[in-house]
This record gives C-alpha cells, structure tokens and sequence, in this order.
C-alpha cells in the first residue's frame, strides 16, 4: 500500500483551545438597516421559522425530511469562557459537563441512559461544545415515537435551566475535567500554544480565559462558584432552541413554548460585553521551540477587520476571497510538485482570525514547512514571495476561469440536492445567525447570488481584492520548531526582513495548463452478456464480454450522487519479497496524475467537472474508486480507463514525496505518540518485516521503476475485477457507458488470489511499556483477541459485546473512578488473509492511575464473561444498531461499502435482510456465552506509553 508517512500538519495554532469542547411568541422580523454601498441584506430563508418567547428566548424552526423520522435539536447558549470571573475560569466548560451529570427531571445520568435506550449514542450523536463566545449542546432525535421526541425538548429545557448542580456530582466531574485536560494537551502543542498565546491573543481578555481554565482552580473551586455562573448565564435571553427535521412545525413551536416559557431571567443581569483583539501597529514575533516539535514552520498572518456576512455585497466579496484562497492554493500545490520545491508545504488563504476565533476580526495568513531550521528562511522567502507575487501581478484570466468553473459546479450540485439536503447542513446558519448575527440566505437565494456573481466577477475585481491582504501593520510572525533546530533559526530581525524585502524582484506567474482530451480515442466498447436481479434490495449484476462482473444498485437517496468502487484479488501481498518496498508505495503513481498531465494539470483540465476516479493498490486487493453527478459520470469511468491504459510517472513528484518522507521519518522519534504507535504496530504483527513501520533505510529502497512495474502489472489484467455503482442512475441510461469503459478494459483471463503474507498477532500474554515524552501523561492499550470463525451471526454477538463492554467502561474509568474523559472501547473483526478479531479499550490517564485503572477495565471484562451483558445493555445495543440501520439504508455510501464487502467476503448480498433476526437472538445468555469464548485473557496484549 502506499504509505501515508508524512502526517497533515494543522495550521490553526488555536484549534486545541477555541473549541475544546406556556406563553405568548412573536415572530422575528429580521431587517438589517442597509448601508451606503453595502448591497442589499440577504433575506432570511423564509423556509425557517424564527421567533422568540416573552421571556427572551429565540427558536428557529425548520421542517426538513432529510434523513427521515429524525430531527436535528441544538440548544445554544451565546456564553462561554469570556464571561467567566476570575476565580470561575473553566467553569463556562463544567457547566457544559455537568449538564450530562443530572437535572431537575432527569437526576444524575439519566439523560444518557434514557436517549441511549432510544437508540441516541452518546459522543457520537449527543454531544455539546463550549467556547469563548459560545456554548452548544446538540441532540439527534427520531421522531417516528412522539414521546421520545417530546422529551427532547424536554432534555433541552432542562440543560437550559435546570442543572442540578448536586455537590457530589460537582466533585466526581473535577477528576474528568482534569484528564480531558491531560488527553486533548500535556503535549508539544499545548507547550507551543502557552508560549504563542501572549502573541497571538496578546492584550485581550481572550489570552486570560482558555475555555479549559486553569487546573488548581478546577480542583479547588467551591461550589457556589460554578452554581453562580449557571444562575448568571444560563438565561433564556442568551438562548436560542434550533429544531430541523422530519416534523410538524406548528407542534414543535407549541413543544418550545410548553417547555421554555417558565425559564427566567436573573433579577439582577450581568451585561454580556463583547470583547475584542486589539491592534497592533508594530509586528509580533514569537520564536518557539519544543523538544518534541517535528516539523520547522513559520507563518506570518496579517490581521484585518472584517464584516459579519448580512449583504449581498459581503456574499460576493466573500466569495472572491475564496476564489483568491483557491488559485493560491493551486499555485502551491504546483510548486509541491516539483522535485526542488523551496519547502515541504505553504499556503496562503484568507479566512477568519485563527479559524474565527472573533467574529468580525478576519486574517490573511501564510505558512510554510521546512526540512531544517537553516532551509526555513529560505523556504519563508519563497512562500512570501508567492504571495507576494500573486498581490503584486495578479491573477491570470486562465486561473479564474478554472474556479468558476469549479464554484459553478458545485453550486448546480447544490441546488440540484435541495430537496435532499440533510438537516444537519442548515443547523451551522442558524447558529451563526443567533451567535453573530450573520445572515441566513435559502438555498434558491444562494444558488441566484451565486449564479450572478460568477458572471459579473471580473478578473480585475479579484485582483484588486487581492492586493488588500497584505498590509503595513497587525503583522504577527511565527515559527515553531524543533529544540534541535534552535540555533539553526532565523532571527527575529531576519523574519521581518524577509517581509520587507521579498517583494523586489519578483516574476509574474506562468500557467502551464495542457489543453488535450484525457483520453485520445475512447477503448473498443463491449457488451453485458448475462444480467442477474437480487430483487429484494433492488441490486442487478451484470456480467461484461470481458469478465468483468458489474452489480448496480439505483437509488433517490441524492438526487446529484453516482458513487463507485471495484476490486480484484491480489494487491502488494504479491510483490517479489525482495522489492516490496517499492511495490508497498506504489500507490505513489495514481497520485502523480493520469499521461501527460501532473495533479495540476488535470485539476485544470477537469475544471467545473464533478467526475473523479483513482486507482488504489492495498494489501490484499486493488481497484478503483470514484464518484460523479450523473452528467459527468462518463468522465469519471474515462478517468478509470487512463488510470489503467496510460499511468503517469512523474520523477519529480516522486523525489519530492521521498524527500518529504526522509524528513518526517527523521523527526519521527521526537513525537511520544509515533514511537508507541510504531510499537503497537510492531508488536500487533509480530515484528512481520512486511508489516513493520518504515525507517529511513526502508526509502532508499523504494524504485520509482519498479513501483510503476508493479502498478502496471496489477492493472495489466482486470477480468477478475468487480465494478459496484450506487446512486442516481437509470440501468439503461448507464449501460452504454458501462459497456464502452468498462466492459472496454482489457483483460488476460488469468486468476490470480493474494498471498498471506503471515502477519500475525501473537498468542499468549505480551506486556510492553514505552517511556517516552515529557509529560505527566500516560496511554494505554488493551487487546484482546483470538482466531475467529467469520459469520454475520457471530459479528452481532461480538458487536454487542463491544456494545455493552464500551458503556461498562465509560461508567467504571470516567463516572466511577473519575480517572479518564473518553475512553475507548473498539471490535476489529477481518476474514483475510486469516479470520480474526480484536477488542481494544484504550485510554489516556495519569502515569499514577495506569495500575489501578487498567485493572479496573479488568474487572470489567471479567465481569461480563462471568454475567454477560445486563438486560438493559443489550436493550441500548439494539435500539442503536435499529435506529442507525434506519439511516445507513438511506445511504449511498452505506450501500457501496456494504455490497464491496459482502462480495469480497463471498457472503450472500441479501444478509442485511434477515439483521433483526439476528439481533433478535442477542440475549443476555447469548452475550454470556459469546463473553466466556471471545474475551479470555489468555490472549492478552498490554501495551503502555509512560512518559520518561
């Protein structure tokens, strides 16, 4: 397979911390007072109904039947961590938990235990978050029982006012807080990031109030303090309730008001301030380095003020930025493609400061990664005079043409989809229209504003946008990097040189766009030469001239959406042992573009197209995969026939991925995480040579030649291939393009099978501990596995297993013990090359805990294999898998994944039609006895990072 190396490197340095974590109504009249030259405002959807209660509260509510009998209900609190005293700091973020830790009508957990008996899964569905500015609970819902639904508003109305704030519960939550601390930070970003803060955030209150707060605090604070703050803040009239779903408007608007009405507001209010960055004329500079820190990286962001979006002038300036962000991307990605880029990435964008940390305060933003510290500054100079470029000169005509084209395209998939848009899509405008005032534009409104301004942009229009985003003063220079590199950096002094100086001598870009057909001539065209129904889930297989099977299934579930994938039986697993190196990244050559054409050549040349596909060589397996509006499917499948017949390679993208690579594998060891994580993988595979993480000897052995030898070799014959397509097509609309590409690609009627390779997980109990980091943090994982006998009966019974093992965790580690935040209990079952399974609790604690919580998860296992899961586990168990089995059935992509492995696995493609028989057999015996067989601890894998 072709080996992810390098890791994606975040740009955002403030993500870790922004975002941790009866009466009478009135309708809203929304008329945003318009401004000399601002444009008109964008009228509100009328398809969302806003209004608010006497008591201040705001709703918005909106009927919409994607997916079906479900709801998206949101409760939003326009408070967070800014509001808090100075001895609540990290209260605003306590609050949010203890909101999950009992109510007035629902005590201690039952607000958990109950959604999870409806089938609601808790972080994965139920979940909230707390910002500086904000504070959002969400709650996924059905709303095919009318009881359940009703209690969601009731759940809601509870968060809003009704916290129970009991002191044991308080106490036992201090302990969880603490290692979400210690999970989500106690780490070379967290390190960085309390080095920056002063910069970044310098002479603001934001820089004094991390949403996280301050741990002595957390674990002294009494608890009137945190009771204080609930009464203060949680208040109707900073509140909003937002509904969308499958539902009854009018009755919904009559549940907001049954349930919100008897909320109040303090006697005494405390003023909500708005709080702001300040300017800063002179530039920041902030130097850091970290022991741990792998990669050299300086940014420099130039911070400008900016306007919520409420006009159609701030819509269309809004979207020439983003035609900006994208043409220099484009223009990265080319020089990224050539074997001596200047640096290992850059871009440039603009965008909200620090990913919208202050509403109304925007950021133009470049960031660049080096090999080393003494490349930094040249690989700075090279990233600024990009930019600088491209401010200077300009854009070309050819350059905007391609993202017209682009924005074009997905904005016809938009409206196109109107109707099947998923509720959860319109849940984000109605919160940024209660948090920040911004403007919610229909869909149709959107899509004609869009449509207009893409032929009244001008070129010139855009460029002289551009040449706003670099300006004189609130420059912030930034460079983070190894501890290693330290004396290797360049100075303060030399950075903002840099800045000073690039812009001399600069050069106009060139674009180097092909202009030719993908494909000279289409291949000979086949036929389909058998056809065979599966009825009962609506799936045809057809069987092509040339082998080739085909199995399609036609759907409404997007009215815009083909998806596919195919495979055959073979991938690296048979690769000449002593060149596997080469054939594992093989994988390199569909990612160097198809023939004449480099990534940024095709990108160019399929511009405004929706269709794509890609080759793809794993372990035991290669195929294609792809996707397409129905228009552009033709293009897709011509993308299939040149990924096969006419492969690219490309010797300067090769190099520059190698180069790359050497340098993230010559970091690779300051990270505590990649070192356990090459140990697990190490151990899990027992030290296999083919299945061991890369070292540096591993890339002087990988060939560009042979990597485009085996490619080829494992697409030379694709009889044995199996083609799955889903979406929105009709069988003889699609049977010509099937038959000219598809049944068009050539074939050798060889049989071929992959070989297993012998990797195995090791028998017996294995204990390994890694002592690598700083920090006062350790990682644990727990494996527990076996040979299996691979059965759709048997992986429900270990599905429920996981289930009921993954709530007895989270209860014992993080309600009980109070000595993790997010567990995480997982099942891994495969049936090649050999039949196995795995479960996995894995957590993170304090080094002190690793003992006594590790037994704990113990004990826990034990008692399930003794008792098996409780009645009311498995109750959870099945309502989950029912309701989530209601919404995958919706689901192209569902449907792709299920039919691809069903036919890989030679299991019957109609086995989902008898899945409530088999949940129906999971009882607690049946969970007793799958317990007692699956989870012995005489296969017992122990494995613990420990810092040094």
């Amino acid at each position: 397979m072709y080996k992810n190396i390098i890791p994606v490197i975040g740009l955002t340095l403030l993500a870790a911390i922004s975002n941790p974590v009866s009466g009478q109504h009135k309708t809203i009249q929304q008329k945003p007072a318009a401004t000399a030259n601002a444009g008109k405002p964008i009228p509100n959807d009328p398809a969302v109904k806003i209004g608010k209660l006497p008591n201040g509260l705001t709703y918005y509510i909106r009927k919409n039947t994607e997916p079906k009998n479900r709801a998206e209900l949101y409760l939003a609190n326009r408070i967070g961590s800014l509001m808090e005293n100075d001895d609540q700091q990290g209260l605003a973020h306590f609050t949010e938990h203890m909101a999950f830790n009992g109510t007035k009508d629902f005590p201690k957990n039952e607000i958990i235990n109950y959604l999870q008996k409806a089938g609601v899964r808790f972080g994965a569905d139920l979940n909230a978050y707390t910002s500086f500015d904000q504070t959002v609970y969400q709650l996924p819902i059905p709303t095919d029982s009318t009881e359940l639904f009703k209690t969601g508003f009731k759940i809601l109305a509870n968060w809003a006012g009704k916290i129970s704030m009991e002191a044991d519960d308080i106490d036992k939550e201090r302990g969880v807080i603490i290692e979400e601390d210690r999970q989500s930070g106690k780490n070379s970003g967290e390190r960085i990031r309390k080095q920056l803060l002063p910069v970044l955030l310098k002479d603001s209150r934001y820089e004094n109030r991390i949403p996280i707060g301050k741990i002595d605090l957390l674990k002294t604070f009494t608890h009137d303090k945190i009771r204080n703050f609930y009464a203060d803040w949680y208040r109707p009239d900073l509140q909003a309730v937002i509904a969308v779903g499958d539902f009854d408007v009018n009755e919904v608007e009559k549940l907001i008001i049954a349930n919100f009405s008897d909320l109040k507001n303090p006697a005494k209010e405390r003023e909500r301030l708005k709080y702001d960055l300040p300017d800063n004329k002179t530039p920041l500079v902030k130097i850091v380095t970290d022991p741990e820190q792998q990669y050299n990286i300086a940014s420099v962001t130039w911070k400008q003020r900016g306007n919520i979006l409420k006009t159609t002038t701030d819509q269309r300036k809004n979207m020439v930025y983003g035609m900006i962000n994208a043409m220099l991307s484009a223009r990265f990605q080319e020089i990224m493609e050539k074997d001596n880029a200047p640096f290992l990435f850059a871009q440039s964008s603009f965008g909200g400061y620090q990913g919208g940390l202050i509403p109304d305060l925007n950021a133009f933003q470049t960031t660049v990664g080096a090999k080393s510290g003494k490349e930094l500054a040249h690989a700075f100079t090279a990233a600024i005079a990009e930019t600088e470029s491209a401010v200077k000169f300009g854009f070309l005509q050819s350059e905007l043409d391609v993202i017209k084209k682009n924005i074009e395209a997905g904005n016809e998939m938009l409206l196109k989809e109107k109707d099947k848009t998923s509720s959860g899509a319109f849940v984000g405008d109605y919160l940024s229209h209660f948090l920040t005032g911004a403007a919610i534009g229909s869909i149709d409104f959107n899509y004609a504003a869009t449509k207009q301004n893409l032929k009244t942009i001008t070129l010139a229009e855009v460029n002289a946008l551009a040449k706003t985003l670099i300006t004189k003063d609130n420059q912030i220079v930034i460079v983070q990097a190894p501890e290693k590199e330290k004396a290797n950096l360049p100075t303060a002094a030399q950075l903002l040189a840099i800045l000073a100086n690039t812009g001399k001598n600069l050069k106009p870009y060139v674009d180097h766009t092909i202009r030719k057909p993908l494909l000279a001539q289409p291949p000979v065209a086949g036929k389909v030469t058998a056809e065979k129904k599966f009825e009962d889930i609506g799936v045809t297989e057809w069987t092509l001239s040339n082998g080739i099977k085909v199995l399609l299934k036609p759907t409404d579930f997007k009215n815009d959406q083909i998806l596919f994938s195919s495979f055959s039986k073979g991938g690296t697993s048979l690769a000449n042992p002593n060149d596997y190196q080469s054939a594992d990244n093989a994988g390199i050559i569909p990612q160097s573009g198809l023939g004449d054409f480099n990534p940024s050549q095709l990108n160019r040349l399929l511009a405004g197209n929706t269709g794509n596909a890609s080759a793809y060589i794993g372990e035991l397996y290669q195929g294609f995969s792809g996707s397409a509006a129905p228009k552009d499917l033709e293009n897709a499948l011509q993308m299939v026939v040149a990924s096969a017949l006419n492969p690219r390679k490309d010797t300067d993208i090769f190099n520059k991925w190698i180069s790359d690579a050497r340098v993230s594998l010559e970091n690779k060891n300051a990270d505590p995480e990649s070192v356990f994580a090459d140990t697990v993988q190490a151990v899990l595979s027992s030290y296999n040579k083919r299945s061991m993480p890369y070292t540096l000897s591993d890339l002087d052995k990988i060939s560009l030649d042979k990597a485009f030898d085996f490619y080829k070799d494992r697409f030379a014959d694709l009889g044995e291939q199996t083609f799955v397509f889903v979406g929105n097509f009709d069988l003889n609309t699609i049977k010509p393009l099937i038959e000219t590409y598809i049944a068009g690609l050539p074939t050798l009627n060889k049989k071929t099978d992959f070989i297993d390779l012998g990797a195995r997980t090791p028998d017996g109990l294995i204990s390994k501990t890694v002592r690598k980091g700083l920090e006062d943090k350790a990682s644990v994982q727990l494996y527990i596995h076996g040979d299996y006998d691979y059965t759709a009966n048997n992986n429900v019974q270990l599905d429920a297993l996981n289930s009921a093992l993954e709530i007895k965790i989270l209860e014992r580690l993080r309600e009980k013990e109070s000595g993790v935040y997010s567990p995480g209990v997982s099942l891994s079952v495969s049936k090649y090359p050999a039949a196995h399974y795995y479960f996995v609790i894995s957590f993170s604690c304090a080094p002190a805990n690793v003992e006594k919580l590790i037994t704990a998860a113990l004990e826990e296992v034990k008692n399930i294999r003794t008792n098996g899961a409780t009645a009311q586990d498995i109750v959870k168990f099945k309502s989950e898998e029912q309701r989530q089995q209601e919404l995958n059935l919706r689901n192209n992509g569902y449907w792709l994944g299920y039919l691809t492995t069903r036919l890989k696995y030679n299991d019957s493609l109609n086995q989902l039609l008898t899945e409530k028989q088999r949940l129906d057999e999971v009882t607690v015996e049946s969970s007793k006895a799958a317990a007692q067989k699956y989870l012995k601890q005489d296969n017992y894998i122990r494995l613990v990072l420990m810092p040094r």
